[in-house]
């Protein structure tokens, strides 16, 4: 069969190299991919939001199965799109990608339902986001409503912070339309856990657990970014916490989606903070996270194509998930300077010392090929992915392999996964 990928990062490359896996697949495309999904897919230079496009390309090559690797695209309503001109495509419609487009549909939706999050209030007025302030307790989080790069999330520690940060997602439109509203909400304190899951609008399968880090510097300082790095499994995942989320946070969320005439079919992240009074969500995505994805997918054992297709079809209730009993780790190299300044263009050497390499991986995020040599693109370039047999020597096998590959202002976090020797 012949599979469509719509992305161009590490996730997108993470994707594809699992689709190439499959015996079911002899032809893959990548829409507009990069320079190292181009060693398992073809490229075709059409933009992730060129729904008509892209569409026309699926038709017109007799494309079995998209598979939608962004957010923007599905938010946008890609899905329905496909649908309409009668193409198989993973991933939610537009009515379903809301989860993840809007924070405040979110947060009302768990309200109603019972799915335990944070304490919050919603406001489209900047003056009265800064009135409901003056009472609040700090420290206190303020989110974007809309799509933001995974950037949207402010936490402020004081009252100025807080007003700063108003006037910085309401007035200044840092990031533009995505704060036109936003999200208020009482900062919860504890262990951050992401979890994926493939849902076919009626059935949750849940993937292996993962833990990110979005800010910039070692010890989670500096600025939020797209995730420096991830590792899995979370060591803070326990049977107790997966029996609590998939009592009232995983099934409860599916089952709110369909009752709201919105069945959810694709990805479904959870983004869960593991607090004092139990697990709590901070967040959904609608599709793989990056890096996380970078992380589960080696220890996937499943054809992925297979999980693809059930859940397309909604007989996902068949698959039993299978991961290997093992760790994988992903540091991932960033030019300095990232996320806001950096240079791009500088040749990237050590590559090829991945090839045949059991165990090490390296997924392409911000590359692209120029003089036929690969140099960098983009504030993250790559993300090293390495596997251990637990999670200490996982990270320690990443780390070796960051140091195989060489670039002018190459930048990493150096304490990715950390957490686990505290564990």
């Amino acid at each position: 069969m012949k599979v469509l990928i719509v992305g161009s990062g590490g996730r997108e490359h993470a994707i594809a190299w699992k689709v190439a896996q499959s015996p079911k697949v002899d032809k893959i495309y990548c829409a507009p991919g990069n320079a190292g999904i181009e060693q398992v897919a073809e490229c075709v230079p059409i933009g992730a939001m060129e729904f008509d496009k892209l569409a026309a390309f699926a038709k017109d090559n007799a494309i079995d199965l998209t598979v939608i690797g962004m957010d923007d695209p599905l938010v946008g309503g890609i899905v329905d799109v496909f649908e309409a001109e009668g193409l198989r495509v993973f991933g939610p419609r537009k009515n379903a990608a809301i989860l993840e487009g809007s924070k405040a549909f979110s947060k009302d939706l768990m309200k109603k339902y019972n799915i335990p999050t944070a304490a919050y209030e919603n406001f489209s007025s900047a003056q009265e986001a800064l009135e409901y302030l003056e009472t609040a307790k700090m420290p206190i989080v303020l989110k974007a409503d809309g799509l933001a790069l995974g950037k949207g999330v402010l936490i402020c520690n004081t009252l100025e912070e807080a007003k700063a940060g108003v006037k910085e997602l309401m007035l200044d439109k840092h990031f533009g339309n995505a704060g036109n509203t936003i999200v208020i909400e009482e900062f919860m304190t504890g262990r951050e856990v992401s979890v994926l899951s493939f849902v076919d609008g009626d059935t949750i399968k849940i993937m292996t657990s993962a833990q990110d880090h979005k800010r910039a510097k070692d010890g989670d300082q500096g600025l939020n970014t797209g995730g420096m790095g991830t590792f899995s499994p979370s060591p803070f995942y326990t049977k107790e916490v997966d029996e609590f989320c998939q009592k009232y946070i995983y099934q409860p969320t599916v089952d709110a989606m369909k009752a709201e005439g919105r069945p959810f079919k694709g990805i479904i992240f959870f983004g869960l903070m593991l607090t004092a009074d139990g697990p709590k969500v901070l967040e959904y995505n609608a599709r793989f996270g990056d890096p996380e994805t970078q992380v589960v997918l080696p220890r996937m054992k499943n054809d992925i194509v297979d999980v693809f297709e059930a859940c397309v079809d909604g007989t996902l209730d068949q698959i039993e998930l299978d991961f290997e009993d093992n760790a994988a780790v992903c540091v991932v190299l960033a030019s300095d300077g990232y996320p806001e300044h950096y240079e791009k263009g500088y040749p990237i050497e050590g590559l090829e010392r991945f090839e045949n390499q059991d165990g090490y991986y390296v997924f392409h995020a911000g590359t692209k090929k120029a003089d036929n040599m690969f140099v960098t693109n983009g504030g993250r370039v790559l993300g090293v992915t390495a596997k251990g047999a637990d999670l200490k020597q996982a990270r320690a096998n990443a780390y070796a392999a960051t140091e195989w590959i060489q670039f002018a202002n190459k930048y990493k976090r150096n304490d990715i996964g950390k957490a686990i020797d505290e564990a």
